[in-house]
């Protein structure tokens, strides 16, 4: 019994805020409460936030899978009863599912466990079981079958261990680096050039062991989808202004999702590269119709640029209010050229405003940002010759207005693409043009977790260091997109500097000392 009870305390603790109890049967493991916070649930595609009323309410979705979903510590072979209950106000009836997401590896598979229909208006009980198996990662969230644009509550969202669980294992190694000064620190190594810094998965900010290695190595962090708009606008907040106003520019954003990474952030003085406030992706499609209603038409193109200017000027009023001079840096824009005609694509923002809102998306930004904050253009492939000369004419359509600042380099390579001719090329031709660079999300992935493969990796790691470093004095930071292999979305390729473990891998000694890596 005493053992059972260790394994429970165990449990606990990885949880963070849950509640406890034993019953005859069966060990209440974790019990949602909303009442204060969203006790580490978050959007999965959407926004959610706890309500006055201790609930959980997921909104602006537009997929079945967008949903609230948190992260669980399970155990291999431990079995879990499962329930959460559902309400929805919208349709007469809909069907949802608990799901589960589980990783190995960097691959996400997903399993459905639990299936109930939820009448309008009434809270329905859902109820399922699982078994965990062999994953470094496990979230369970909430779904509909269908009814993608459906808001919808969730409270008491229970796993119940029963009796006869096995022995806790963590879900993710611990970490071998424990001694300080073992492994030189990158963001120190290059403190007299330019910030080191890494994507923040959301996950890290549960993880002390993680946010300790990020703070040791990284002086500049960029959240991978918690600044995107899908996250940030305030959908439901929008059309409750349009509502109340009549006006079909007004806006609203919210940065739940982002909070915790803000926080660290200013705790502990690490810089924040702010991704992304205008894309053809991850952005609601309601924000482009009138209303606020995917079903209606699309706006006119004063209305999108009367939008456009009034989510950028609430994105950096609400940061200089709440996170004063944390975020240096910003995508402004994210991917506008297209692969095949290598000119801007045909996405909504083009649609509806022209060829021009590039240029009305610098202007806003430039007007609303704080003096010192940066302005980027951010894309991938550049070192491809056609996106290349896609990517210099769009540069120099907004450079002699003088709202922009740089460019950042996607390097998501392989170690036998691109060239490190074709990326020296890329790096020249834009550094030519005198504005700020970065690299905004590097990674390197191999085919196997051999030491050959290693050995190549960081030697491309190596090369690739060796160019910026030509261009030191107009980088203005390197970030490798992610913490761990096992964190990367690219994780079954091993593509980063840190293994699953959080132990340095050979690029990350190529990256440490590029010049004599060999």
């Amino acid at each position: 019994m005493v053992k059972k009870l260790l394994a429970i305390l165990m449990i606990m603790t990885l949880l963070g805020s849950c509640v406890s109890a034993l019953a005859d049967e069966a060990k209440t493991v974790y019990v949602s409460d909303f009442s204060k916070n969203s006790d580490d649930w978050y959007g999965r595609g959407a926004q959610c936030y706890n309500t006055v009323d201790a609930t959980l309410k997921t909104i602006g979705r537009q997929n079945s899978w967008n949903s609230p979903g948190r992260d669980f510590p399970l155990i291999e072979g431990g079995k879990y009863d499962l329930s959460v209950e559902v309400k929805q106000d919208d349709l007469e009836k809909a069907s949802f599912m608990i799901s589960i997401a589980h990783s190995v590896e960097g691959m996400e598979t997903y399993e459905n466990l639990a299936f109930g229909e939820a009448k309008k208006g009434e809270w329905t009980t859902l109820t399922g079981k699982y078994t965990a198996g062999d994953y470094s990662r496990y979230v369970l969230y909430v779904e509909t079958a269908g009814a993608e644009n459906l808001d919808f509550e969730i409270r008491n969202f229970t796993v119940t261990a029963p009796e006869g669980e096995p022995e806790p294992k963590p879900t993710v190694p611990p970490m071998v680096i424990e001694e300080a000064g073992e492994v030189p620190s990158l963001k120190e190594i290059y403190a007299d050039r330019f910030d080191f810094g890494s994507a923040a998965p959301q996950m890290v900010f549960r993880d002390l062991k993680w946010l300790k290695l990020m703070k040791e190595q990284f002086s500049i962090l960029t959240p991978e989808n918690e600044m995107k708009p899908d996250s940030v606008l305030d959908v439901a907040g929008s059309k409750k202004l349009l509502e109340e106003t009549g006006d079909e520019t007004a806006v609203a954003v919210r940065f739940d999702a982002a909070k915790a990474l803000l926080r660290f952030a200013q705790d502990t003085g690490v810089k924040v590269h702010g991704h992304v406030l205008i894309w053809h992706s991850q952005t609601p499609e309601t924000f482009f119709h009138e209303g606020y209603d995917s079903k209606k038409p699309l706006v006119t193109r004063e209305v999108m640029l009367g939008r456009m200017e009034n989510y950028i000027k609430g994105v950096f009023e609400y940061l200089d209010a709440n996170y004063p001079g944390v975020v240096v840096s910003w995508d402004v824009l994210n991917e506008a050229i297209d692969d095949g005609s290598n000119w801007l694509r045909n996405s909504n923002w083009k649609k509806i405003i022209g060829e021009d809102y590039p240029n009305f998306a610098y202007a806003y930004a430039r007007k609303y940002a704080p003096a010192d904050v940066k302005l980027y253009y951010n894309d991938y492939n550049t070192a491809m010759p056609g996106k290349l000369r896609g990517i210099v004419k769009l540069l120099n359509s907004l450079i002699p207005e003088g709202n922009i600042d740089g460019y950042g380099f996607q390097m998501h390579h392989s170690v036998s693409f691109p060239s490190i001719q074709q990326i020296d090329t890329a790096v020249n031709t834009i550094a030519n043009m005198g504005i700020r660079l970065r690299v905004s999300e590097l990674d390197v992935t191999v085919s196997n977790n051999s030491e050959a493969s290693f050995r190549k990796q960081a030697q491309y790691y190596a090369e690739v260091m060796k160019i910026i470093l030509k261009h030191s004095d107009q980088f203005e930071a390197v970030q490798v997109w992610g913490l761990t292999d096992t964190m990367s979305w690219r994780g079954s390729q091993y593509p980063l500097l840190f293994d699953g473990r959080g132990n340095p891998k050979p690029a990350f000694w190529a990256v440490a000392d590029p010049e004599h890596w060999h």
